[in-house]
């Protein structure tokens, strides 16, 4: 899909010297002998091998129950970073009255937790091109346990801000490496079809964790919340050590033949994976501006309660989820560039609509209503960047990986902050909150057409 020819995947025939040095063909239970390429091409010769088929990727031998026991473990490590992040917010009044502070001092624990998994993604993902995908996720799925714990035990707002951010790092293998893993394995419409699962997941989860952090104050005191994001982390590591193989073999690492200089480089040189970046990162900006604003918004300007705010977020995750579901279709028949012309247009007009309706004094209904429009064009948008973005760099899927993850949340969490800043000390209200979102939709409808350009972008491989 790349505007240069694509040479990843396709399955070359290896020197003598490499025959002498590669183990004989396995034979499977029913006599066919299976061969595979150091580019992960598989082929499976039966009784007559001329006709059988070449898989150019790993997973296109995988089994629909394994495939589907994948996308299970893998969308709950992507979820891992997204409640880490927002399971706590219903929790943002009670935070602010017991350590008697400000709202925005509380926002920015959430500030401080995304800068954390942005730059954990950052070093995370190269690594994982260079000594593979278990170690690092292993290492750093600890450490989220660990800091989980501290965080659930911190006697004061200065010790639980510095436990977050490492919350973050900890949380951000989760989401970098089961991209990667998806794209060691597929490639073409079904990483289409398999991005978009775990696109949904990490759509979604922002959403519906406040609904579950609401229902969980209801259960237990605010740090009971950061116990069960301890628990959770502890069944992932468990998962990742009993059920997630390696997915990059010895042959296909980056160890000695390129730096994280160099990766880093080949990845950014690429005009229309810095577009689809700047998009994923404005989106995503415009997203936690409303969940950042939110807890405010409408438990304190709109008198809602926890158990009702969390249903309002329920409300909004099924247009993340139409969205997704939608999209995923639509990019493998239509092209990811022109579902995102759509989308990023979405996008912006929502924003608009719901600052007008602010003015003219129409109520919760009048904000509620296109923001159910702004999640849903939020989930059109997500797996089509991830799918522009990785289907290009298969070489370098965890570092493409690492970096689109890095972006989304660091700039979410420094542009985030904007609608309390932009409040001052008279409350948020949605045209605040709204007013950000619209400059990050802006930005994201400008890349879209000055730096990705839809008609350059070829369409997917089959």
């Amino acid at each position: 899909m790349s505007d240069a020819p694509r040479t990843d995947s396709i399955p070359v025939a290896p020197s003598e010297q490499q025959t002498e040095e590669t183990p004989q063909p396995a034979r499977t239970a029913t006599g066919s002998i299976r061969t595979s390429t150091a580019t992960g091409a598989i082929r499976t010769l039966g009784a007559n091998p001329a006709t059988a088929p070449i898989m150019l990727h790993p997973g296109d031998a995988i089994s629909l129950g394994r495939r589907t026991l994948y996308i299970i473990l893998l969308g709950a490590l992507t979820a891992l970073g997204p409640f880490t992040i927002d399971l706590y917010l219903p929790a943002f009044p009670v935070l602010e009255e017991d350590f008697q502070t400000t709202a925005a001092a509380i926002q920015l624990t959430l500030t401080g937790t995304m800068i954390g998994f942005a730059l954990g993604q950052l070093v995370v993902g190269p690594l994982s091109d260079k000594v593979g995908r278990r170690v690092p996720l292993i290492v750093v799925t600890a450490l989220h346990v660990l800091a989980s714990v501290g965080a659930a035990l911190a006697p004061d707002l200065g010790l639980l801000s510095a436990a977050r951010v490492l919350m973050g790092v900890g949380a951000a293998a989760g989401g970098v490496v089961a991209m990667a893993i998806v794209r060691d394995l597929f490639g073409g419409r079904r990483l289409v079809i398999m991005l978009s699962r775990l696109a949904l997941v990490s759509g979604v989860a922002p959403v519906i964790a406040p609904l579950i952090g609401s229902w969980l104050l209801t259960l237990m005191p605010w740090r009971g919340i950061f116990g069960v994001l301890a628990a959770y982390g502890v069944v992932m590591l468990l998962s990742t050590l009993l059920f997630i193989p390696e997915t990059l073999p010895v042959a296909r690492r980056q160890g000695g033949g390129a730096t994280m200089a160099q990766r880093y480089r080949s990845v950014l040189s690429d005009r229309v994976f810095l577009g689809v970046l700047v998009i994923g990162g404005m989106t995503f900006s415009g997203l936690f501006s409303y969940l950042s604003a939110s807890p405010f918004l409408f438990q304190v300007t709109h008198g809602l309660d926890a158990q009702q705010y969390g249903l309002l977020f329920a409300v909004n995750s099924l247009g993340v989820v139409a969205g997704v579901q939608t999209a995923s279709r639509l990019a493998a028949r239509f092209g990811p560039q022109w579902v995102m012309a759509y989308s990023t247009a979405v996008l912006l007009l929502a924003g608009v609509a719901i600052i007008v309706t602010d003015q003219l004094g129409l109520g919760l209904w009048g904000t509620v209503i296109p923001l159910f429009v702004f999640m849903t064009a939020c989930g059109f948008t997500f797996p089509n960047v991830q799918v522009l973005a990785l289907d290009r760099h298969g070489k370098a899927a965890g570092t493409a990986a690492s970096i689109i993850g890095a972006t989304n949340f660091g700039v979410a969490g420094l542009i985030s902050p904007l609608a309390g800043w932009l409040s001052h000390d008279a409350g948020i209200t949605a045209t605040t909150m709204a007013s950000v979102m619209v400059g990050c939709a802006a930005i994201g409808v400008l890349s879209l057409w000055f730096v990705v350009r839809p008609r350059t972008v070829g369409m997917l491989t089959p």
